[in-house]
């Protein structure tokens, strides 16, 4: 009876030990699990703090086409912007510049107006790359030039979306791209339908008048104000008129044009205006590429040479 009694608390006492040892390897496996999920989020966090970091900045490249545009901006949400492409003799510059950056998409395409100075490289441009969406404005021209980029958007399933003033490209809380013209349906210059962007990436904004003239920049009521402009029309007197610089009232200008071009751009009274109000100048035939850097509160300026 002693010996059954004596039997009976050693069962128990294995039972008890065999059900803690369960508990025990749970708990472990447990807190390994819990303290592995925990190490991947830090990294994950980290990651993700490290890619923000990153992206605070917006970079704007004025590339070097000669007498013509192209501006590919690296927008600070991760996504990107073409606006022109200059002559198709300079196509390849453009996307070679785009793929050294490591970009292979293009998420918004704009062509300023149907002339092969800005739009020349925007086919090959479409042909090349992985693109959203196309911004042109509802202006018409029998060129070749014009007709091969319809056909080549048409080939590759792309639709165009009618760009004109009050469209809001981005609008999130610290980045929004508006574009403040063409205001009209009906130019007698194709200049004049140009699609005039409008940048603000927290306290710093930037505009891009593509050919636009003196009757579109008188057409704009909306704020203008800028830190930087895209000078309208290549530095040609028909644009950059003293009152509209007077609302634009930028720290610094940029030129596109070619050197020693035959139209002789940019023209020296633009140039007198501009240092006249302490504008601070680049041109793309004296200075090759430009980019601007921005975290949206300091502006920084590279050129090639």
């Amino acid at each position: 009876m002693k010996f059954f009694k004596t039997n009976k608390k050693i069962k128990l006492f294995f039972y008890i030990f065999f059900i803690c040892s369960i508990i025990t390897i749970f708990n472990n496996n447990y807190l390994n699990d819990h303290k592995t999920n925990n190490t991947n989020i830090e990294k994950d966090e980290t990651v993700n703090f490290q890619t923000n970091e990153k992206d605070e900045k917006i970079k704007i490249h004025f590339i070097d086409v000669g007498q013509g545009d192209s501006i590919f901006i690296e927008l600070p949400n991760n996504e990107t912007m073409l606006i022109d492409a200059g002559e198709s003799s300079k196509e390849e510059v453009v996307s070679e510049y785009i793929n050294t950056l490591g970009y292979n998409k293009i998420n918004y395409v704009i062509g300023t107006h149907p002339h092969s100075d800005h739009i020349g490289g925007l086919a090959h441009i479409i042909n090349s790359f992985n693109i959203e969406k196309i911004y042109m404005p509802k202006a018409l021209s029998t060129s070749k030039t014009y007709e091969n980029l319809l056909n080549t958007i048409y080939k590759n399933n792309k639709n165009i979306i009618t760009a004109k003033a009050g469209i809001k490209i981005i609008d999130e809380d610290n980045l929004k791209i508006n574009i403040l013209a063409p205001n009209n349906n009906n130019y007698s210059n194709l200049n004049n339908y140009s699609v005039i962007i409008k940048i603000n990436y927290k306290s710093k904004s930037f505009l891009f008048m593509g050919d636009a003239e003196i009757l579109s920049e008188n057409e704009i009521l909306t704020d203008v104000s800028a830190d930087i402009i895209k000078i309208g029309h290549h530095g040609s007197d028909t644009s950059s008129s003293e009152s509209f610089l007077s609302k634009v009232n930028p720290k610094y200008a940029i030129i596109m044009v070619g050197e020693n071009n035959k139209y002789n751009h940019p023209n020296q009274t633009i140039l007198d205006r501009l240092e006249r109000n302490n504008i601070i100048t680049y041109r793309t035939d004296l200075n090759g590429n430009i980019v601007i850097t921005s975290d949206g509160n300091e502006i920084n300026v590279k050129v090639s040479r």
